[in-house]
């Protein structure tokens, strides 16, 4: 069985290399993350990063450590910057024997490592989508990438939470009946995959 790090770093280098292709896109355009613009959900998405590097490295439990982080002048940069500091994380010795804290998701207990490593894992496949689709280009993810983060998008909880502010991921919807995997799994968890066609 495939260590489920291996494949969250092939995840995360194909989302490296679509905002990568950022260059002189304005960061004011939309993306479909609901009224977030490029620049707000890359900065999401570097948050997210360092903030799981946190909580692999047992180093706190305070929430602030996942908030939003500037991009600044340099998107691309500072994205390659966290995602090296998530990967380093993810590989330290015993990272999967600790219990992960996480209390943008869950207040009062952490969770098992290869849990807390999967919800981060399907948020790169998502997210690096997200960019994507704002750039208008193809996200590219590995077969094997896309087999493993469907059981994992279909696992999210679904219901009220969904309709909530700020919620990670909006109810499903329909996939287009394309059988591509990615598609699917976007659906899932509330974005279109025709978007902006549909938005």
């Amino acid at each position: 069985m495939t260590d489920l790090r291996v494949l969250h770093r092939q995840a995360l280098r194909t989302a490296e290399e679509i905002t990568g292709r950022i260059g002189s896109t304005r960061l004011d355009v939309a993306t479909p993350c609901g009224d977030w613009t490029l620049r707000r959900l890359l900065e999401h998405m570097v948050g997210q990063n360092h903030g799981f590097a946190a909580a692999a490295r047992g180093e706190t439990k305070d929430r602030s450590v996942f908030a939003d982080r500037p991009v600044g002048d340099d998107p691309a940069g500072a994205f390659a910057a966290s995602a090296a500091d998530v990967a380093a994380a993810f590989s330290e010795s015993g990272v999967l024997d600790r219990r992960w804290w996480l209390p943008e998701v869950r207040d009062g207990r952490p969770f098992p490592a290869p849990v807390a490593i999967g919800f981060h894992f399907v948020d790169t496949v998502v997210h690096g989508w997200d960019v994507a689709r704002a750039l208008g280009v193809d996200a590219k993810f590995d077969p094997e990438v896309l087999e493993a983060a469907l059981p994992v998008a279909a696992a999210v909880p679904a219901g009220e939470s969904r309709l909530t502010a700020g919620a990670a991921f909006g109810p499903a919807v329909a996939d287009g009946g394309t059988g591509d995997p990615l598609d699917r799994i976007v659906a899932i968890l509330g974005r279109s995959p025709q978007w902006p066609r549909d938005a």
